[in-house]
């Protein structure tokens, strides 16, 4: 799969490692007030104003220069940390009385309590407004638009189906068919093998991109140890995970294909009832050619999309982490196929806080300004984004915000990636969601409410007519709006 994590967003963790929170009431301090008690944060100020003498406290302190600031905490008797040279600052730590001694110390400018900060990892569905769908809208079943009724596909490394992101709520799995492709010529259906009780270890280089990816499709919504909030677009949907195998080749990926073309009304089998194992309606490809390159109408991969369109399943593909200028198409191929319910999705990045006017991601390919079918189709969340992992996996480990889940033995099962692969999945649980809405809908339908409902945030490229879209060549119609695409489908609240 096709994510280049080692280069994707790597400032993303130290961006959010150094950010500093502005702090209210500070007075700044000048030489002329050295012999008056220094200024303090509020956070700081109130925690001295309750705690007892020999209370223990962090604190950064300021100085007029680094001297000062280490020569107040080593007279108070406190523990140095460390120290910012270039700006004068010593972090010590000590009693809440040793601080207040440091507050009446010359040459100290400024303390500042050490406080706890987020880090600006989410996981995308307040920007898309999935997760405010799942709380103010129902499906035709009658149950809140979570994918309920629906199977979700996931071509991709694989998954670990014991993630606690994939727990049903009696324990077992919401993996119901946990598939490999072991193709090395030709796409007989008989290549993909089950493989039940395997985890996301089939691709070295890239393990751990799948159970990410399936993750933002439809793991389940979940509160972290640390209070950070997870899940994906269509948590009530079932997942079947077919990895790509081994080698990450275009035949095992079209082998994963024709297998859903074949398999995607009963997944489980003939046997097996929908309310255990329901069609697939959604496929996420988040794989693709390095560099873009030119559509392929005669391609197997086309043919086999077009295919599934036409029996009722959206093909959902990232657009690519080549980034661009216009100038040129850096556009994933099959991505820009024409057929209704054939989707490519740019990454937008809602800067961590779930804002609809953000940006298109730098990383996100760029279709050509001038071939309008080259440009993607919608964009979501892609960059920083928070979703099941384990740290022991290489893709995972590159994260760098490891996030413990909610049981006690749930260590670093959480970490934030970037990239289109990342934006994708966001899609393909949210058509989960539409198919919920309105279960008869085509393909074409629901790309038409997708598209129609986007959401215009203004950065990048200007939006032009482009069918009966506005659409532009990075971010394609917009940011995707959930609660109005599935309003639109005739979800009722």
């Amino acid at each position: 799969m096709r994510t280049r994590s080692a280069r994707l967003r790597r400032s993303f963790a130290i961006a959010a490692a150094v950010v500093v929170l502005p702090v209210t009431g500070a007075v700044p301090a000048t030489a002329d007030t050295r012999h008056q008690l220094t200024p303090v944060s509020d956070t700081l100020a109130a925690l001295l104003a309750t705690a007892a003498d020999t209370a223990g406290v962090t604190t950064l302190v300021h100085g007029t220069d680094l001297g000062a600031a280490e020569r107040a905490v080593r007279e108070a008797g406190m523990q140095r940390i460390t120290s910012f040279r270039k700006i004068g600052v010593v972090a010590a730590k000590g009693t809440a009385e040793q601080v207040r001694q440091v507050r009446a110390a010359d040459g100290v400018t400024y303390l500042e309590n050490n406080d706890p900060i987020s880090m600006f990892g989410t996981s995308g569905t307040e920007a898309t407004r999935s997760a405010e769908a799942r709380t103010t809208l129902t499906g035709a079943n009658g149950a809140q638009l979570d994918g309920s009724g629906v199977s979700v596909a996931v071509i991709d490394t694989g998954v670990d189906p014991t993630h606690p992101a994939f727990r049903g709520a009696d324990g077992s799995s919401r993996v119901v068919r946990n598939l490999k492709s072991l193709c090395l010529q030709g796409t007989d259906t008989g290549c993909i093998v089950s493989v039940p009780n395997s985890v996301d270890t089939d691709t070295l280089s890239l393990g751990g991109h799948g159970t990410h990816v399936t993750g933002i499709a439809a793991g389940n919504t979940l509160r972290l140890s640390d209070g950070s909030r997870v899940g994906g677009s269509a948590p009530g949907s079932k997942i079947v995970s077919i990895s790509t195998g081994a080698a990450l080749l275009v035949l095992g990926s079209d082998a994963a294909l024709n297998w859903v073309l074949e398999n995607h009304a009963t997944p489980c089998g003939a046997g097996v009832p929908a309310t255990t194992c329901p069609p697939i309606k959604a496929i996420n490809n988040s794989y693709g050619p390095s560099g873009g390159g030119e559509f392929d109408p005669n391609s197997a991969t086309v043919k086999l999309q077009r295919a599934l369109a036409d029996e009722g399943v959206v093909t959902v593909w990232a657009n690519g982490n080549d980034g661009g200028d216009g100038s040129a198409s850096l556009s994933n191929p099959p991505g820009q196929d024409p057929t209704p319910g054939v989707l490519s999705v740019a990454s937008y990045f809602d800067q961590g806080t779930g804002t609809r006017d953000g940006s298109v991601s730098d990383f996100s390919s760029r279709g050509s300004a001038t071939d309008q079918q080259s440009w993607p189709d919608i964009s979501a969340p892609g960059e920083e984004i928070l979703s099941s992992c384990r740290l022991y996996l290489p893709i995972c480990s590159t994260g760098l915000q490891p996030k413990n889940g909610p049981g006690l033995l749930d260590l670093g099962t959480y970490n934030v990636i970037s990239g289109t692969s990342m934006a994708a999945p966001q899609i393909t649980g949210i058509v989960a969601q539409l198919f919920q809405a309105k279960p008869d809908a085509t393909p074409a339908e629901i790309e038409n409410a997708l598209k129609s409902t986007a959401y215009k945030f203004s950065d990048g490229a200007a939006y032009e007519q482009a069918g009966p879209y506005t659409s532009s060549y990075d971010k394609g119609t917009g940011l995707v709006d959930v609660v109005a695409a599935a309003t639109a489908l005739g979800a009722t609240s």
